[in-house]
């Protein structure tokens, strides 16, 4: 059995990866482009990535492949109908990175309500030294208890999200962008009512028809000047000119986001032009990747590869 990794920095080089050895050959490529993959997955029999598009183009002179593994839980990049017809299984992965991206969410928004930037700036500064007072509250900032969450896309990250935030002390609200999620344990709510009433709003939906430019400019425009953004679903489903605009004008006060339109950040990302990290936070794609969650994502796809190896020789 040959196995062939065509993104492995993808996975980070902290984890082990050594469990593998034990199916056979193993093959390790740090990236791959489109080009270079149909040579390196010739002979391979199962190969396994994150981002690396696979179709006809890149597989189809692979004269062994019987299992793609994906190391992550959308599959856009996988054209399943030729998979399919060429009768290579493949696999996702599911619920890995739930508690990291809810710990994740709650992290950039205290970073923000909290004003963490000027409070480490002003005692970086040296303002601190000789004050008058023993404290320093100048920018005005609130407690999470009493506050209004909405939360867009139910699933289990956003249930995961809902506990915390009903932990401390908030009324949660929340918006299903599927129209298929019902929660007795928390209050549905159509998407306007949800953007006027919140006082944090955060998305934890996927990307689909139903969420791409979800969050527009008239999505904005109806939310609290006082209120807080977070996305932690997909970058599409933010457009950035209009959140940017929406930042600038002050018709939200922050925005955190953990993914962007295009990843690694585009240069001409409208996003940048904001240097005031009390008005937005954003974090490289990091919301899924503590070492726990990435090791338990890999033991996820070494079973994966073991069952599928077992169903062969049964």
């Amino acid at each position: 059995m040959k196995i062939v990794f065509l993104d492995a920095k993808t996975i980070g080089d902290d984890i082990d990866l050594s469990g593998f050895d034990r199916f056979g050959e193993v093959v390790k490529y740090n990236f791959s482009t489109s080009e270079e993959v149909p040579e390196r997955v010739e002979n391979a029999d199962v190969i396994i990535l994150n981002k690396v598009q696979v179709n006809q183009e890149t597989i189809g002179n692979a004269k062994n492949l019987k299992l793609v593994c994906v190391t992550a839980t959308g599959t856009n990049n996988l054209d399943k109908e030729y998979l399919n017809k060429k009768g290579i299984v493949w696999r996702n992965v599911a619920g890995y990175s739930t508690d990291m991206v809810a710990q994740h969410t709650f992290a950039m928004l205290l970073f923000l309500m909290e004003k963490l930037s000027y409070y480490d700036e002003y005692v970086k500064s040296g303002k601190y030294i000789g004050d008058k007072l023993f404290t320093h509250f100048a920018n005005t900032f609130h407690e999470l208890s009493g506050k209004t969450w909405g939360i867009i896309g139910l699933g289990a990250i956003g249930r995961r999200v809902a506990e915390i935030a009903t932990a401390f002390g908030t009324h949660v609200i929340y918006y299903s962008t599927s129209g298929k999620n019902h929660n007795t344990d928390y209050q549905q709510v159509d998407f306007n009512t949800l953007l006027e009433e919140s006082d944090i709003v955060s998305v934890h939906a996927p990307l689909n028809e139903n969420t791409e430019g979800l969050m527009d400019k008239k999505a904005f425009e109806k939310m609290k000047s006082t209120s807080i953004f977070l996305n932690l679903g997909r970058g599409p489903i933010v457009v950035e000119k209009d959140l940017a605009e929406a930042l600038s004008n002050n018709f939200i006060g922050a925005a955190g986001l953990d993914v962007l339109c295009v990843e690694p950040m585009a240069e001409n990302n409208p996003l940048r032009k904001i240097q005031d990290s009390n008005k937005i936070l954003i974090t490289p794609h990091i919301g899924w990747a503590g070492v726990e969650t990435r090791s338990r994502l890999m033991k996820f796809i070494e079973r994966q590869v073991e069952e599928f190896i077992f169903s062969l020789v049964k």
